[in-house]
């Protein structure tokens, strides 16, 4: 079989069949075609469907949403049942959208009066024949409107025959030289506008509701805004289990109820209901399935213990209904406003509600007449204001700086119950005379502010207006002033001004100056359907778009708008006019039912636009593609190369980068989405994204995209931490959206978890703090949605592997990014679903089968002596929850390498790696066996720093039998040069007596001047001396120093590689403070005294010297170990710091400590040994101190990668540029300088090079 698949068929034709089955869906077909198609595809994918769940599951995911919904709560026995269910379904959907059809078209025959309309496509009712062929534009092509043929060919319709006039079907437009028919009394020769007979109504048959059951529960208002101004029932806020909520009191609600999302804030106890109960709210039907038992209102502070059902509402917090007025004797006085209860305990509780203000406490209203004082002045205390302000000595001036030219701001968009809420305080402040129509060349933009009661204020934006205006130098007092005068004062009243600013007149000549813009007021059109705007008319300049749900609807709508131009006496050009479509261009989009997408013929546009040579060419090109930029996801990222072109200061340059930013925007407005138009009585979701490149945000409503929107990081955004960052990314979209989320319920998604306690987190910084005062004016709740899952946040870019050649062509720091992460790209590929699965616990399963330790443990749990040990149905034996492992060495280190090498794991150390594996592994000696592993592990040795003594016991020097036997040079250099141009000190130091001689030199000075100083200042003082103790300097290493003291008969004792405890600098600093008092001291004496004396004092300073160096060495072994090795042994050699070696230059915890192994050839003295060097290292000195060797437990055997270092002798390096990043550029005049990035360094750690020949450089 596998042989007949390898020759007759291909590799490629099968993975076609895969990918069609892993995307295979129903679509228009059947259940019966769907199963056929399932069933053919699946044999290429077994994979897939092993098993009959996996079956059923990919099935039910294929199906349309209706079936899949119906059918995702029932457990199925076994595929064949889910099949016949799904069509036995399909016949119940399709029965009865053959009864609503027939009911329809039995409903339109009974409409004696019916309205001709144009329908097209194979569902379109039949009409009596008979006429001519109706068309509603001249010279147009029809638009299919029906939802179920979308995307069929256009040019296969056929408009359907009217009816004749006869038959009152007038007809609008004939084609050829048939006559025009009137609309409205079928007779020929006119148009419906000029036709003298009356106009005939529609009758729109009465609905029939005897087949509707009667609801089990009934609420009238769900929002504040419906109830506060309905004359029926009374509206408050009462404190409700301690916290003030909205209550309305509806005699026309059977029930009471308590809103969801109060009820989670506050953590209610919720209790579900054994029957769901039906409610009818306004417009539409819900199910209350679940109550609140313990909910408390306190009344007048009288108790009253509730039981309320849960009901989704706007902003109404509790529905007090009939039963919970019965139940507490309520009477409520619609007119005053008053309501009467009775506690269970029998208080009777009055109240007077005026407005929805807290009523937590004392809230009884007392008439004016009852005030004393205040009954005089009922005049001061109208219920509205009866007018404009009367003319006053003072009135409001709004003086401007000279030469101020008119300023005007565009409206900003608003909500859709904003909308309704400017329109109607508008109306008000209209009919009260406070604005009147302006056609000023000023105007100033409308915002909302919500007010303590939650209904909203509207505010005008006059900051464009304050900043051209003189300000008024009279100073408003202070508040702590004010408090200030209270001092002894008990008793108070508060007087509020009613529409204080409405009652403060502006002088006449001031008054356009003041003017506002809203959507309700704009010059000829919107003035025409001013009362239609927002409800099914949107004018735009001299373009008028008509919209309905239904076609019973657009009759009525179309009817009116046309009136509305006859009545205004406005004229419209029939061949651009367009009727009864089913998917409208408008404003450079296509509208349909299915939402918005792209206008393609706007887009030719942009698919001709050349390349840009400019940067306005640039720019015009970004305007145009960015107007529809929310259809594209990732606008900014993949629009920043060509947008960084257009900052000061940047030299134009079209890159690759630019052109592939170019064309992908091109690509993506052709293959632009079709985005759905919002519904705002639904909630929406928004995903949100920030990465170091900018925010991406999508709009989302019932799992279809809305918009997406993003923008790139502004230049303080980049040092924003991670968790401003992602905050940055929600805020941002909260802002482009608030028309569509303010008032609506959101959901957050976001792949940073720690974003989910924002609200409740205590700390928080300023930026915080002041982004969070914006969110908490939304209705929304962020959740965690892990990166992987996150629509925006992870580009299929970051998952791709590859090898580098592709990578040549992107950026160079983006290449060294995929070195370190071992990753690439692919020039194309395919996405599939990526499942992981541990294979270790299988390993571990099939060992355990031939283990004879595991076998003998399951016949002791058989006998119930094997304690603690279990079986799972698959025979494996686990010790709790942790599966035992077999003595089998291989897989042992296999699961040590798993958790101790890997990317995830990084090399952890013993303890914290036994802690890991001990969750669910064990076998005998597990941490003796880890333990072994992390000690032999070479990466480990190599990186990790000792904690422990330094090793090597203190060895002091055998003191000098007399002075200046044995000296001690070494060289301070790096000092600022003297006049006679020395820049270092030659120190030399008798190792006896400690005597210094500090003598000048120049760095530049040879060995043969070295030589002459040497002869000059110290051999023809003291003598020539016995040993001489240096570093490795080369100076001293030199030939020719090294030839003169053979000569001279002096033994050169060099310190052993970088151990610098021998050298003599770190007493510079005390024998320079102490040189000029040695010299000015000392004593002239002459003969056998100055023998006498010197070998006194030489013995002295012997004896001294022996305590100093015992005392020293005693106190230094304390802190050091003793460490050994023999010849033969591996050893790492310790890379210091000293000389600028920061460890390769690498910086971090994880940098290389040590280099090597290296084996050891000889023991030199009690603390030094020689090392057998690689070629690469031949320059440096072979022996070294113990305490720079640390022990090899495991000579590595698998080949290492070569070292990228070439060592100089001195364990330093010359770095290599691997690179030109760029030609530095000074006033206009290019300078033969290149800044180069040094191998193993970040590219901001580049520095600036003489040009010169580059070998092996990466260009630019």
């Amino acid at each position: 079989m596998a042989a007949f698949k390898k020759t007759h068929i291909p590799t490629g034709v099968v993975a076609l069949k895969k990918r069609e089955f892993r995307a295979l869906n129903q679509g228009s077909r059947s259940v019966t075609e769907y199963l056929h198609d399932f069933n053919r595809l699946a044999r290429y994918a077994p994979e897939d469907v092993r098993t009959d769940e996996e079956c059923q599951e990919k099935f039910l995911e294929g199906l349309n949403d209706e079936l899949s919904y119906a059918l995702m709560s029932t457990d199925f026995r076994d595929f064949q049942q889910l099949v016949d269910k799904a069509i036995r379904q399909e016949d119940k959907y399709n029965r009865m959208e053959q009864k609503k059809r027939r009911a329809a078209q039995f409903k339109a025959q009974q409409g004696s009066n019916q309205r001709p309309r144009l329908v097209t496509g194979p569902q379109a009712p039949s009409y009596p024949q008979g006429g001519s062929s109706s068309v509603v534009r001249p010279q147009r092509q029809f638009y299919n409107n029906n939802t179920g043929n979308r995307g069929n060919d256009n040019r296969n319709m056929v408009a359907r025959p009217a009816a004749t006039p006869a038959q009152n079907q007038p007809v609008r437009k004939e084609q050829g030289s048939k006559p025009v028919v009137c609309f409205n009394c079928g007779d020929p020769g006119h148009y419906a506008d000029k036709c003298p007979k009356p106009r005939r109504v529609k009758n729109a048959p009465a609905p029939n509701n005897s087949n509707v059951p009667a609801p089990k529960a009934r609420v009238n208002h769900v929002a504040a805004a419906e109830a506060q101004n309905a004359p029926d029932v009374v509206l408050g806020t009462f404190p409700v289990n301690s916290i003030p909520a909205t209550v309305l009191f509806d005699s026309g609600a059977t029930h009471s109820f308590l809103s969801k999302s109060f009820a989670s804030n506050l953590g209610m106890e919720v209790v579900s209901l054994g029957r769901p109960l039906l409610v009818n709210t306004p417009g539409n039907q819900v199910f209350s399935t679940q109550y609140c038992p313990s909910a408390t209102i306190e009344i007048e502070e009288v108790p009253f213990p509730s039981s309320l059902n849960l009901l989704e509402s706007k902003d109404l917090d509790v529905i007090l209904g009939m039963d919970w007025l019965s139940r507490h004797r309520g009477v409520i006085d619609c007119a005053n406003r008053k309501v009467t209860l009775t506690s269970s305990n029998g208080e009777t509780v009055s109240f007077f509600v005026s407005s929805p203000k807290y009523h937590g406490v004392n809230l009884n209203q007392v008439a004016l007449q009852e005030i004393p004082i205040v009954q005089d002045y009922p005049d001061v205390f109208p219920e509205d204001l009866p007018g404009m302000p009367p003319k006053r000595d003072i009135e409001f001036r709004i003086d401007l700086v000279p030469g101020t030219n008119p300023i005007h701001k565009r409206p900003c968009r608003m909500a859709a119950n904003e909308l309704v809420e400017v329109k109607r305080q508008v109306d008000d402040l209209l009919q009260k005379g406070y604005i009147r129509p302006s056609t000023s060349p000023w105007g100033a933009p409308v915002i909302f502010v919500e007010k303590k009661d939650h209904t909203q204020r509207m505010c005008v934006d006059y900051r464009a207006l304050n900043e051209v205006t003189i300000k008024n130098k009279y100073p408003l007092p202070r508040i702590d002033d004010l408090f200030d005068q209270l001092e002894g004062a008990t008793v108070f009243s508060k007087i509020d001004l009613r529409s204080g600013y409405h009652q403060l007149r502006i002088r006449e000549e001031e008054i356009p100056k003041t003017a506002f813009t809203t959507r309700l007021f704009h010059e000829s059109d919107e003035q025409v359907f001013m009362e239609y705007l927002d409800k099914f008319v949107v004018v735009f300049i001299d373009d008028i778009l008509i919209y309905s749900k239904t076609k019973e609807e657009h009759e009525e709508h179309l009817r009116l708008a046309l009136e509305k131009l006859r009545e205004h006496q406005l004229y419209a050009k029939f061949s651009k006019c367009e009727f009864w479509l089913s998917e409208v261009k408008f404003l450079g989009h296509v509208i349909s039912s299915g939402g918005v997408a792209v206008d393609p013929s706007y887009v030719e546009s942009v698919l001709s636009w050349k390349q840009p040579k400019t940067v306005s060419e640039i720019r015009s090109f970004l305007g145009l593609a960015g107007y529809y930029r929310r259809f594209i996801e990732n606008f900014s990222k993949i629009a920043r190369p060509m947008t960084r072109l257009l900052q000061k200061e940047v030299k134009y340059k079209w890159t690759e980068d630019c052109e592939r930013s170019f064309q992908e925007l091109k690509k993506r407005l052709v293959t632009a989405p079709v985005l759905i138009l919002p519904d705002s009585r639904k909630g929406f979701q928004v995903y949100c994204d920030a990465s170091r490149h900018g925010l991406g945000c999508v709009l989302m409503q019932e799992g279809k995209v809305v918009a997406y929107a993003s923008r790139q990081l502004r230049p303080h955004e980049n040092n924003y931490p991670t968790h401003d960052l992602e905050l940055a990314a929600v805020v941002h979209a909260l802002k482009i959206w608030r028309h569509y989320l303010f008032g609506n319920r959101t959901e957050v998604y976001t792949d940073h978890k720690s974003l989910k306690y924002i609200f409740t987190q205590p700390d928080l910084n300023m930026r915080q703090r002041r982004w969070l005062e914006l969110i908490k004016d939304y209705d929304m709740e962020i959740h965690y949605h892990p990166g992987k899952a996150n629509v925006v946040a992870d580009a299929l870019s970051r998952k791709s592997y590859c090898n580098m050649s592709e990578g040549r062509r992107l950026p160079w720091e983006l290449c060294q990014e995929f070195e370190k992460l071992n990753l690439g790209i692919v020039s194309q590929g395919f996405v599939a679903a990526l499942e992981a699965q541990p294979t270790l616990f299988d390993q571990v399963r099939e060992a355990q089968v031939n283990d004879p330790d595991i076998q003998e443990i399951k016949k002791n749990m058989k006998r119930g002596k094997a304690i603690g040990y279990v079986e799972d149905e698959q025979g494996t034996v686990w010790l709790g929850e942790r599966i035992c492992v077999p003595e089998n060495k291989e897989l042992k280190n296999t699961i040590m390498k798993e958790a101790h090498e890997t990317l995830y794991s990084i090399h952890p150390g013993s303890t914290k790696m036994y802690q890991d594996l001990k969750q669910q592994f064990w076998w005998a000696s597990m941490r003796r066996e880890i333990a072994e592993y992390v000690a032999l592990c070479d990466v480990c040795q190599r990186v990790k720093a000792e904690h422990q003594k330094p090793a090597g016991l203190l060895q002091p020097l055998k003191i000098p039998e007399w002075k200046w036997e044995e000296i001690g040079m070494d060289f301070i250099t790096g000092l600022p040069r003297t006049s006679a141009g020395h820049d270092s000190i030659w120190v030399v130091v008798d190792r006896l007596t400690k005597v210094a001689h500090f003598i000048p030199v120049k760095t530049t000075y040879t060995g043969n001047k070295l030589a002459e100083l040497y002869m000059a200042r110290v051999v023809c003082l003291h003598g020539v001396p016995k040993k001489i103790v240096s570093d490795r300097g080369s100076q001293f290493t030199s030939k020719f120093w090294q030839k003169l003291q053979v000569e001279m008969g002096t033994r050169l004792n060099f310190s052993t590689a970088y151990h610098p405890q021998t050298d003599v600098i770190k007493l510079v600093c005390k024998w320079l403070r102490m040189k000029h008092y040695m010299v000015e001291s000392e004593r002239q004496v002459f003969g056998t005294d100055v023998l006498r004396e010197a070998e006194e004092k030489v013995k002295i300073i012997q004896e001294r010297l022996r305590v100093a160096q015992s005392r020293q060495k005693s106190y230094a072994d304390n802190r050091r170990r003793d460490l050994a090795f023999e010849e033969g042994d591996y050893v790492y050699l310790r890379v210091t710091p000293l000389r600028g070696v920061h460890r390769f230059q690498t910086k971090g915890k994880l940098a290389s400590r040590f280099v090597g192994p290296f084996k050891i050839v000889s023991r030199r003295g009690e603390v030094a040994y020689q090392l057998e060097l690689p070629p690469s290292m031949a320059g440096i000195h072979d022996v070294f101190h113990v305490s720079q060797l640390k022990k090899c437990l495991r000579v590595p055997t698998e080949e290492a990668d070569p070292d990228r270092i070439e060592l100089q002798e001195d364990l330093t390096y010359v770095e290599k540029p691997v690179r030109i990043l760029e030609f530095p550029t000074f006033r206009r005049r290019a300078f033969p300088l290149r800044k180069v990035p040094k191998r193993l360094r970040k590219p901001e750690a580049s520095h600036t090079d003489p040009e010169q020949p580059f070998e092996h450089v990466e260009p630019v």
